[in-house]
């Protein structure tokens, strides 16, 4: 029983659970593990340009402190005008710079909705939501995405999710970890259902790190009218820089609503003026350096999808479910097993650390989850290992 001291937002068990066990026990043998998980982009081999970024921290121009709610204008006009590469117009008036998406949710779920109130966010998706709703106090509500050869938005899963009362709808464009992105008419019909009742709030963390082409693909939500929208994005992803803490919310939709959205969420940023006079003033040289890490990052995960493919292919046990884009791949493996104890079984047996489906809300089935940002002979390795794990599995005795 929790003590009266703490809050009651936070009841989450604290147990370890058996996965963390089995890595504990792993590792306390001085057993090596070969993780297929990371997404630390710093910790992946991937390029950096260290000398570059350490000097334009180092600006004195943030020895002066300026604070702006919306993040110093220099920072803004700057991200403003990269987001707008392709042509889209971003206006650096309804950009605001946070510390981190996280924070932004958090900003967001205080400005669109009261303690009990529901927002519904997509399943399978990150694990995160349900902590940040637990801190403010809210309620989620699941829409499905479902497979059929490609991941779907099951609209009906949508609308009964509205119906039932919310917020705001949560997308993540692509999803993580299906790597499924919105169509336009997914996009539409989200922004349709939403109307002037509900905010749409776009994930775009990851959707510079397309892997596929396709037809019909929404590029964003950034020009999207229909209703009140927050797209995000921050330099975790975009740039590989998680360290760096710098995120961003750009408002759309319609202008009465933007107006009134700008104005309540500068007394929100305002309150804690989160992100730091250095990363603002280096931001305009770290986005010039954002076209080669994209370059070397698209070319690891791809490199690794095909690998995947190849070690996956037909007539495997297991199977890969496609993806589109981002930095995580799903498998299907066969159902002798639950994914949690395929999971343990890999660490226990095989020395290898995937995540288990769950982790998502992955319905029925034995998925789990592996990272494409892995350093490539690592996940070549790891895949061959889980390859003969699974062929034995279902050889009969």
């Amino acid at each position: 029983m929790m003590p009266d001291v703490f809050s009651r937002r936070l009841t989450w068990d604290l147990t370890p659970n058996a996965l963390t066990l089995a890595i504990e026990r792993r590792r306390a043998r001085g057993d090596a593990l070969l993780d297929l998980t990371g997404s630390n982009p710093t910790a992946a081999g991937l390029p950096i340009a260290g000398g570059e970024i350490l000097a334009a921290l180092g600006d004195p121009e943030a020895l002066v402190y300026r604070p702006d709610p919306r993040g110093l204008p220099s920072a803004r006009e700057a991200l403003a005008a990269w987001l707008g590469r392709d042509g889209r117009r971003v206006s650096p008036e309804r950009l605001f710079l946070s510390s981190s998406t996280s924070e932004a949710y958090g900003w967001l779920f205080e400005l669109l909705a009261d303690p009990g109130d529901a927002i519904l966010t997509p399943t399978p998706s990150y694990p995160l939501f349900e902590y940040l709703a637990g801190r403010a106090g809210l309620v989620l509500r699941p829409w499905r995405l479902e497979y059929d050869g490609r991941w779907n938005i099951d609209r009906a899963s949508v609308l009964d999710a509205a119906r039932a009362g919310a917020r705001a709808i949560v997308a993540i464009h692509p999803n993580n970890p299906t790597g499924s992105f919105l169509s336009n008419g997914d996009l539409a019909f989200l922004a349709e259902t939403a109307g002037r009742d509900l905010a749409l709030i776009s994930d775009e963390v990851f959707v510079d790190f397309a892997l596929t082409e396709a037809p019909g693909r929404a590029p964003t939500a950034l020009a999207q009218e229909r209703c009140l929208t927050f797209v995000l994005g921050g330099l975790s992803k975009a740039a590989g820089l998680p360290q760096m803490k710098l995120a961003w919310i750009v408002v759309g939709g319609p202008d009465d609503l933007v107006e009134q959205a700008i104005a309540r969420l500068e007394l929100i940023a305002d309150s804690v003026l989160s992100p730091s006079a250095p990363i603002q003033h280096a931001l305009p040289r770290i986005l010039a350096l954002i076209p080669a890490f994209q370059a070397a990052a698209r070319a690891r995960l791809r490199a690794n999808l095909a690998v995947a493919a190849r070690v996956f292919a037909p007539p495997a046990a297991a199977s890969l479910l496609p993806v589109e884009g981002g930095w995580t791949l799903p498998l299907r493996l066969p159902a002798v097993h639950t994914g949690e104890q395929w999971a343990i079984q890999l660490v226990d047996d095989e020395g290898i650390l995937v995540q288990p489906g769950y982790f998502y809300d992955f319905e029925g089935e034995a998925f789990v989850v592996v990272s494409l940002l892995t350093p490539e002979l690592d996940f070549a390795a790891g895949l061959s290992r889980l390859r003969a794990a699974v062929d034995r599995s279902i050889i009969p005795t």
